[in-house]
């Protein structure tokens, strides 16, 4: 059942930094449409806190004792049932970060300067279900994947075997950062029939968002880096 338009989207932020924690509460409780329903002190924390609290959106540190960010991230978004959308902060711009981060099923990922309308609108495009995925970060993700040079994942190969050709198309337009619209533009389709391609996309292949379609084509070859 769809929610309605005017429901809050409910976050919950995990840093181990009680000010950061705080300063992100008070920033995001002042946006309309925002609700910060919960704080998590650590990874593991956030995990009994998802459970608890079933929040929307985690805004998820990446160093915290106990259970780091991007092991946290994993254990959330694991289950094939999972709602719950997770957006990386983290102080350092690393690429193993954002690699890692994404593999481990974030669907964003954010620097900790941002400001409070860039957190804002961070919140809303990863709960939506689009990927955030800055032009710069798409293109370290796509240099990492280069880097590792490593063959086409085998047992993922096999699923893109589900899709027609063109959702095949759409997903590796996903994959080099296109919005719906651009990807019509490119293949000369209404934007609804692209948003119809996209949705069955996920379904079939049993994803939560773009972002993780753009890991996963990548990870499987239907994609390859410049060079690779």
């Amino acid at each position: 059942m769809t929610e309605p338009a005017d429901a809050n989207i409910r976050v919950l932020i995990a840093d181990d930094q009680m000010l950061v924690r705080q300063g992100f509460t008070v920033l995001l409780n002042a946006e309309p449409g925002i609700e910060v329903v919960g704080q998590a002190i650590d990874g593991q924390d956030a995990i009994g806190k998802v459970a608890e609290l079933a929040p929307d959106v985690v805004l998820m540190d990446i160093r915290m004792p106990v259970v780091d960010g991007i092991e946290a991230t994993r254990q959330i978004t694991e289950p094939a049932s999972a709602a719950v959308k997770v957006l990386i902060l983290t102080t350092f711009d690393l690429d193993e970060y954002v690699y890692e981060a994404l593999r481990a099923g974030a669907s964003g990922f954010l620097l900790k300067d941002a400001s409070a309308a860039e957190l804002a609108h961070a919140v809303r495009v990863v709960a939506a279900g689009d990927a955030l995925l800055a032009p710069n970060v798409t293109k370290r993700l796509i240099e990492e994947f280069s880097r590792l040079g490593s063959a086409p994942r085998a047992p993922l190969r096999e699923r893109v075997g589900e899709l027609t050709e063109r959702e095949t198309e759409v997903l590796a337009l996903i994959a080099q950062g296109l919005s719906n619209g651009e990807i019509a533009e490119h293949l000369v389709l209404a934007e609804q029939t692209v948003k119809t391609h996209v949705s069955r996309i996920l379904t079939k292949l049993g994803l939560r968002d773009r972002t993780q379609a753009a890991v996963f084509a990548y990870e499987t070859g239907v994609v390859r880096p410049a060079g690779a």
